[in-house]
């Protein structure tokens, strides 16, 4: 039986208001629209977490560099990464576009960090990235090599089904292959097929099946074997699932009780997702961090991990997590 990880995990925004304008997102609202994540709220959410969660995600809209608002939207982050971390939690913050001075200081609370890069095709510029400015090709593989050089553990990924093609993944994956072999801080790359939502500005046919699986196995041939390949199973039905497990799928990610970015998809349980890959796999909890990386923390980031694998140890063989999510129903 083969194992594939996923991490037990709750998702933070600390505000959905966003200066970019994806087509497809469903997860922004516009500037002025939103009342930011207060320490106060975010500690009661946290408190009434099961044992079993161990990543807490801080997925946060963007605010422009230049904004008048960026400072406070950082020193908001920064404090609830700390705040989850003084309730015995391990932070995973992606933010988009970081400063490398901002890292270097989400450093100090993060035990790994991530971005996706999507598609490294400019052309995406004049369709579904016309209007986001941070989305620029050049921006996002700065803040992948930034990551590289401040030992960040890194989580990056491709989006798919937005009318890329075939030699776009590929000119994607070689560039994370090269900064891969380069610094060897990617723990794993996120192979997210494109699904339509209700709140998008301008919606799209979606990622087709057979296009995912096209994708899993250039990557796999592409990537070294240094980089877990994950892909979200809330977004692809079981027999899909299955197929790409087949195909060299390792990770599911961070699964929580809620997808913040595509809040269609809604989530079932642990139990019933192992139920769907039985008998050829079996779910095993991880941290937000590998093991080969942590070395890179600092001191007081490893006894915080020390903390938490030793109480996902002893919770493992008790009862599986609580933690949930959903497979699309079979068509």
């Amino acid at each position: 039986m083969a194992i594939v990880t996923y991490s037990p995990a709750y998702t933070l925004v600390p505000t959905y208001e966003c200066f970019n304008r994806c087509s497809y997102c469903n997860f922004r609202v516009e500037p002025g629209q939103d009342q930011p994540l207060d320490l106060d709220t975010a500690r009661q959410r946290l408190q009434a977490l099961p044992q079993d969660v161990c990543e807490i995600l801080l997925l946060s809209g963007e605010v422009h560099p230049r904004s008048d608002q960026r400072t406070a939207w950082f020193e908001r982050i920064y404090s609830l990464c700390q705040l989850a971390l003084d309730l015995g939690f391990l932070p995973h913050t992606n933010a988009g576009i970081l400063s490398c001075a901002e890292m270097t200081q989400l450093k100090q609370v993060n035990v790994s960090m991530g971005l996706m890069l999507e598609q490294l095709t400019p052309q995406w510029l004049k369709t579904v990235h016309r209007y986001a400015p941070s989305k620029v090709p050049a921006l996002r593989l700065e803040q992948l090599q930034w990551a590289g050089e401040l030992r960040i553990p890194f989580t990056t990924g491709l989006l798919l089904g937005l009318g890329e093609t075939e030699a776009d993944w590929c000119e994607t994956l070689n560039v994370i292959s090269q900064i891969q072999q380069c610094w060897g801080h990617i723990q794993e790359v996120i192979l997210q097929p494109y699904c339509p939502g209700s709140q998008e500005i301008q919606q799209g046919l979606g990622c087709s099946e057979a296009q995912l699986l096209r994708c899993v196995a250039i990557a796999r041939e592409l990537l070294p074997e240094t980089i877990a390949l994950q892909i979200p199973p809330n977004l692809v039905r079981s027999t899909t699932l299955r197929a790409c497990l087949n195909a060299g799928v390792t990770d599911l990610g961070g699964i929580g009780p809620t997808d913040e970015v595509n809040p269609n998809y809604p989530h079932a349980t642990i139990t019933q997702l192992q139920k769907a890959i039985a008998p050829d796999w079996q779910l095993v909890p991880r941290l937000p961090v590998y093991p080969q990386y942590i070395d890179w923390l600092s001191i007081p980031l490893q006894q915080a991990v020390v903390k938490v694998r030793s109480r996902q140890t002893s919770r493992t063989a008790a009862k599986p997590s609580r933690a949930c999510l959903q497979l699309k129903p079979e068509v």
